[in-house]
């Protein structure tokens, strides 16, 4: 629901606080901003030079995360636990931060996201989780210092952001592919590989702003059937590249194993 997390948000336009006026978030300057009707709103002030997942990934990463099988990646995030905002920068579909707050009845979450059909599902992923379509390379509509938790998973590190809004003794959670996450797919159809510098490049991305305190691996074989396979390659950026004649026909396992680290503000 929007109106728990109003208060954590600011004008896109003047950095003013915002209220709710039926269908709308305003502020005392006039600035207006809509909200759309499967309940998220649009705090992009019209500046998205892109538009984030597609339909059909947003699909694809809905029937695959309902299945369960990244529900170790949740549960990892989910053990730190938090008593205020949880704020979910790239939050897709809404699933990692509605687990989340499953497992912190006290918190507040607020989920941010350039795609439109990620939104549309991640406005109803819990009773205390808002969504809100932004930018997340622009400066986030949200005030300093009210985060008690960032989660990022798979998504951009805005590092002067996350800083910003996070408490000073709040956490930032980052999580990325480990080196050998669905080995088995990029070896046989050719996915897009993580890069082996991966790890170096996030934390110059973050170091200025945050100190790493710590990093934990987690690993799991996926049995997958055919059908499931296609799906999670569907939810990938390797879905552009991948020829159909190329997708999996059979049953197979798959390693996920993704990086979880835990930084606080500098």
């Amino acid at each position: 629901m929007i109106d728990g997390a109003i208060p954590y948000l600011r004008c896109p336009v003047c950095r003013d606080t915002l209220s709710r006026q039926e269908r709308s978030l305003r502020c005392a300057r006039r600035h207006s901003f809509d909200m759309a009707k499967q309940g998220y709103a649009d705090l992009s002030a019209g500046r998205l030079p892109h538009t984030g997942d597609s339909a059909e990934m947003v699909a694809d990463r809905t029937g695959f995360l309902a299945a369960g099988h990244y529900r170790f990646v949740a549960e990892a995030l989910a053990a730190h636990r938090a008593g205020g905002l949880v704020l979910d920068a790239g939050t897709g579909t809404g699933d990692y931060l509605a687990r989340f707050l499953d497992a912190s009845p006290e918190a507040i979450g607020l989920g941010l996201d350039v795609s439109k059909p990620a939104l549309r599902r991640a406005a109803k992923a819990h009773p205390r989780a808002a969504a809100v379509l932004t930018d997340l390379w622009r400066p986030l509509p949200v005030a300093d210092a009210v985060a008690d938790v960032v989660l990022n998973v798979f998504a951009p590190r805005n590092g002067p952001e996350y800083r910003r809004v996070l408490r000073p003794d709040g956490v930032l959670l980052v999580v990325t592919p480990a080196a050998d996450h669905l080995a088995e797919l990029v070896t046989a159809h050719g996915l897009i590989q993580v890069d082996p510098e991966k790890a170096a490049r996030v934390s110059g991305s973050l170091g200025e702003h945050f100190t790493r305190v710590t990093t934990g691996t987690h690993r799991r074989e996926l049995r997958l059937t055919a059908a499931e396979a296609r799906t999670l390659i569907g939810m990938t950026p390797s879905a552009r590249h991948v020829p159909v004649d190329d997708l999996p026909t059979h049953d197979l396992t798959v390693t996920a194993a993704v990086d979880v680290t835990a930084y606080r503000p500098r």
